[in-house]
């Protein structure tokens, strides 16, 4: 199906890259054809983000297309699990001096709060599913230590019942999924697009490249405008990324990124002397 609905969108495409991460199933090709320069995304049969990507392109991102800070979606087809958009010019952020540039994360977080800035909804059962995301995951092969898993299991189990406001979020918001084009920051993969507090946009910079330079975190919320984190709802999304991001990457065989989630349930939950 995928094939055939390339065929009728882009008939004289020609593969340029395989830009593919290579640990999930979703494939992603960089283009050629009469319409100018594309980008092909292709999930597998057990793929659910190309739906959140075509309901992001669909609902929210309108304010970053129009001024080129995200690619415009040319077709998509939610059953066939594929999307082509225009080809966004630019080198991802990670692994390049922009990295560390506090610049770039002042246009982050700009860019970031225009697009929580559009909606914002009463959730009524967030909290009730995150507690269940986080007993979920650690349902799951793992390598966490079981003092751990315990702390996580009974801290997890008081957690409070109910909503929080959600807004329109990106879901891997760090530079992996930011382009720096001559200085401008700009913004692509929306498979983790949804409606979630602030708070969740924010988590894969701190573990990350806030924990490695401060200057990167205060510039960013410069560029955000203020620091939107409350302490208990900010300690459960830590929570929920750490236990999240070790049983996923232990999932894949990811080991550095597993080191990653232990690291900061380490933090989280300090062993005592």
């Amino acid at each position: 199906m995928q094939r055939e609905v390339l065929a009728r969108w882009v008939p004289d495409a020609q593969v340029v890259a395989d830009l593919s991460w290579g640990l999930v199933e979703t494939i992603v090709l960089k283009l050629t054809s009469a319409q100018g320069l594309l980008i092909l995304k292709a999930g597998g049969g057990s793929d659910g983000h190309i739906a959140r990507e075509l309901r992001a392109h669909r609902e929210w991102l309108h304010p970053w297309v129009s001024t080129g800070h995200a690619p415009q979606l040319l077709f998509g087809d939610a059953a066939a699990k594929t999307l082509v958009t225009r080809y966004l010019p630019g080198v991802l952020v990670e692994g390049t001096p922009a990295q560390d540039d506090p610049e770039t994360y002042g246009q982050a977080g700009s860019l970031l709060a225009r697009h929580h800035g559009q909606l914002s909804v009463f959730d009524a059962h967030w909290t009730d599913k995150l507690r269940a995301r986080v007993e979920r995951h650690l349902s799951m092969a793992h390598r966490i230590d079981p003092d751990v898993v315990r702390q996580v299991r009974a801290e997890v189990s008081g957690w409070p019942g109910g909503g929080e406001w959600v807004v329109p979020t990106h879901g891997d918001w760090q530079p992996r999924n930011w382009l720096i084009d001559r200085g401008v920051v700009r913004i692509i993969d929306f498979g983790r697009a949804d409606l979630r507090p602030v708070s969740e946009d924010f988590v894969r910079l701190a573990r990350q490249d806030f924990a490695r330079n401060p200057q990167l975190e205060s510039a960013f919320l410069d560029g955000y405008g203020k620091d939107p984190r409350e302490p208990l709802g900010w300690r459960r999304a830590l929570i929920s990324e750490a236990v999240g991001t070790a049983v996923w990457a232990f999932g894949v065989g990811d080991e550095d990124f597993e080191r990653v989630g232990h690291g900061l349930l380490n933090q989280l939950y300090p062993k005592r002397a």
